[in-house]
């Protein structure tokens, strides 16, 4: 697998056809679609919430596994807040916009600065000459070796497993969003401070109501739910056979289906991830709402292109840790050693 060639669209078959034209006959929202997810997801997430609050005071051994399911459920909700800054969940830019700012606030997330920060990521992804907003920090085999050891040594730790999945979730959504980046605009500036005071306001009127146990519950439910959405994100664009390219030579097709995965999970996991693992369609079209991403992926075998990933397949992606340029692949800082003691990179 470490040897093959990168695949490449062969220009009969893929270039012939109009992917724009068969990615925009899947854009429009459903109404009723949209509606039935914010009952199922917001509406079963918000009722577990109520559950929990009566369960914990007879036992926590009842309320844990609800925890559990409770997040899963946030991330769901991410989802839709997700697919509201694209716009793509309502066909109303003023609906995605006011369900963006309430599921922003269940996930302590601003809208609009999030919105922001992630559309650089979609104009950004798999350009090597772009990295830095919205993406898991990745350094190049020569940006590794031409670094300090201090720098390294903080590169191994925030890519670290338990730091990156365990730690750095919880972080990123409790504290690392309550910043603004130095690029934002006036617009992204203010619904980061907004977005922090009806989140302090809230959470004191919930410790008002429930006490401290609402902090612990709230505090799982965001570590495990932000866990998850990290894995997600991670996998979806770091695994070795992606594709990255220099700006002069980057395609903006040839990202999203090569340097994004199709992550193909079981069926009751791709329901409580909202479909986000067809990642490689959403990179095509972020219009596309999460409800029509299957179907336009079984649309076209054009869009079987995308590296797929099983659960157990992606696993494997953990490990890979820097971009090396020379051989178009991600690899792990072991395979970087035994390049450097073969000569190869000497």
């Amino acid at each position: 697998m470490l040897n093959q060639p990168i695949p490449t669209c062969d220009p009969a078959p893929c270039e012939g056809r109009d992917w724009k034209k068969i990615v925009a006959e899947h854009q429009q929202p459903r109404l009723g679609v949209a509606c039935w997810q914010m009952v199922n997801s917001l509406g079963a997430y918000l009722g577990l919430w109520v559950l929990m609050a009566h369960t914990v005071s007879v036992s926590w051994w009842l309320t844990l596994p609800l925890t559990v399911l409770a997040a899963g459920l946030l991330v769901r909700v991410f989802i839709i807040f997700h697919d509201c800054g694209h716009g793509s969940f309502f066909k109303s830019r003023r609906a995605n916009d006011i369900w963006g700012c309430v599921t922003g606030l269940l996930i302590f997330v601003p809208y609009h600065h999030w919105r922001w920060a992630h559309a650089t990521h979609h104009a950004t992804n798999a350009d090597l000459d772009r990295r830095g907003i919205g993406d898991v920090w990745t350094m190049t085999v020569d940006e590794y070796l031409q670094s300090s050891r201090w720098r390294r040594s903080l590169y191994h730790l925030v890519r670290n497993p338990i730091v990156l999945f365990g730690i750095a979730p919880t972080i990123h959504f409790l504290i690392s969003e309550r910043f603004i980046l130095p690029q934002a605009k006036p617009r992204e500036r203010k619904s980061v401070w907004l977005t922090n005071l009806t989140i302090v306001a809230l959470s004191a009127l919930m410790i008002q109501m429930f006490g401290p146990t609402w902090v612990v519950l709230q505090l799982l439910v965001i570590a495990m739910a932000g866990s998850a959405g990290i894995w997600l994100f991670y996998v979806q664009h770091q695994f070795e056979d992606v594709v990255w390219l220099r700006g002069g030579e980057w395609d903006f097709k040839e990202a999203a289906l090569k340097g994004s995965s199709y992550y193909k999970l079981p069926k009751v996991l791709q329901w409580f991830t909202g479909n986000i693992g067809f990642h490689h369609i959403h990179h095509l079209s972020s219009r596309v709402p999460n409800y029509n991403l299957e179907k336009c992926h079984l649309s076209d075998p054009m869009f079987e292109e995308a590296h797929t990933l099983t659960f157990w397949q992606s696993l494997k992606s953990i490990n890979c840790r820097l971009w090396d340029e020379k051989n178009m692949k991600l690899i792990t800082f072991r395979q970087l050693r035994q390049q450097l003691n073969g000569g190869e990179l000497r």
